[in-house]
């Protein structure tokens, strides 16, 4: 039987529930032209920080 993953990015001490949320930005190589993604776990209150970047 497998095993059920467990997500570890919960705050123990909070009881609102998620912190954390998995962003993923494409973003474009200057040397190639070739597009890659970048992918981060961010608090909330830094999403939109994230993206401007």
């Amino acid at each position: 039987m497998a095993k059920k993953a467990v997500a570890g990015f919960r705050d123990k001490t909070s009881t609102t529930g998620r912190s954390h949320t998995k962003v993923i930005k494409m973003v474009k190589s200057e040397k190639t032209g070739a597009y890659s993604f970048r992918e981060e776990m961010v608090l909330n209150d830094q999403v939109q920080d994230f993206f401007k970047k």
